[in-house]
């Protein structure tokens, strides 16, 4: 009866340490796929903020806008304990998930009615477009708050900023498509065409 009672509690100190050998390396690998999917959260996070922000610059430039928001949500960490579980369980549903997407996708490849409203968004004329035109149809310096101002009164519809405004007019200034006139602490902008006139006027006077 002794020696029973000895293999039986060596077998249990084996199933014993067995078992906390395999909890050990099961939490060790839960905390490193914990540790993988919060770093994966900020990087989509960081790049689902530089997405709005381009958005907004595209918008801001009189770039074509995006049909709809294509932000991807942010996936949601599964519990650790069930993490093993659901893995496991859902192998085979998603192949099939993949391969019914794929015919779908297949099936409404030909029709691309969509694709048609593009022309729409690219017929309207750029920020750079709007600013030169309006600077062409002044007899007068105008500011950069008063071109927004008429701008955003002329087109309702598109966010248009002083800050945009002032940082195109001088890039036009830098290709010389306009003139800056500073007066005390304003600038004041002007388009080139006005003042190359009169150099030629004065020309055909002489």
């Amino acid at each position: 009866m002794a020696e029973n009672q000895t293999s039986t509690t060596e077998l249990t100190s084996q199933y014993i340490a067995q078992v906390t050998n395999d909890l050990e390396r099961n939490t060790k690998e839960q905390d490193r796929i914990a540790g993988d999917i919060s770093t994966l959260k900020e990087q989509l996070l960081a790049l689902q903020h530089d997405h709005t922000v381009l958005v907004q610059m595209q918008e801001a430039l009189g770039g074509p806008r995006p049909a709809a928001d294509t932000t991807p949500a942010a996936p949601s960490v599964p519990n650790q304990a069930s993490a093993p579980t659901k893995q496991t369980g859902q192998a085979k549903p998603k192949k099939a998930a993949a391969t019914g997407v794929k015919k779908t996708a297949d099936k409404k490849t030909p029709a691309k009615k969509p694709a048609a409203k593009a022309p729409k968004s690219a017929a309207q004329p750029s920020l750079v477009d709007l600013i030169r035109g309006h600077l062409e149809k002044q007899s007068e310096p105008r500011s950069a708050a008063e071109i927004t101002t008429v701008l955003s009164e002329a087109h309702p519809d598109r966010n248009i900023k002083t800050t945009v405004v002032r940082t195109t007019l001088e890039n036009l200034v830098a290709r010389s498509s306009a003139h800056r006139n500073k007066q005390g602490s304003s600038v004041f902008y002007t388009a080139t065409t006005e003042p190359a006139a009169a150099p030629q006027a004065a020309a055909k006077t002489d």
